[in-house]
């Protein structure tokens, strides 16, 4: 069970990453000239902030969510723990794409609900395992 925990931290490690390279591309006609349209400009332009906005919005709450999961790993991996931490990855996949290719910031709300009620949870099963835990 431990290695599910793990996989889910893995794949938004994953998420990132493909976040960062979507970035790059979205910026390289600006930066590198690659890509630009024949009249000189960006075609990413409108989406390049939006893209941006996303990867830092994976270093803010996402934070609660390793850290909670490294600490279960430590306590006791459970399998409420694995589902709500795959629920937290599924809602920062969807998440993303709200944020990047569309304007519906309602939508994007209710989705990162489900992102914060899922880190919510495990943060409670970590208070649940740590008191039981001889450690504590």
């Amino acid at each position: 069970m431990p290695q599910a925990l793990i996989l889910s931290m893995a794949a938004h490690v994953a998420l990132s990453a493909f976040l960062y390279v979507l970035l790059t591309a979205a910026r390289a006609p600006a930066v590198w000239g690659i890509g630009h349209r024949s009249d000189g400009t960006n075609p990413w332009a409108a989406v390049e902030p939006r893209i941006s906005a996303n990867l830092s919005n994976q270093f803010e709450w996402p934070l609660a969510f390793h850290a909670a999961c490294l600490i279960l790993l430590y306590l006791q991996v459970s399998p409420a723990a694995f589902a709500l931490a795959w629920v937290f990855v599924a809602g920062r996949l969807l998440h993303s794409a709200v944020q990047i290719f569309t304007h519906n910031v309602r939508l994007r709300g209710i989705v990162f609900t489900i992102n914060f009620l899922a880190v919510l949870g495990l943060w409670i099963l970590v208070v649940m395992a740590a008191g039981r835990s001889p450690v504590a």
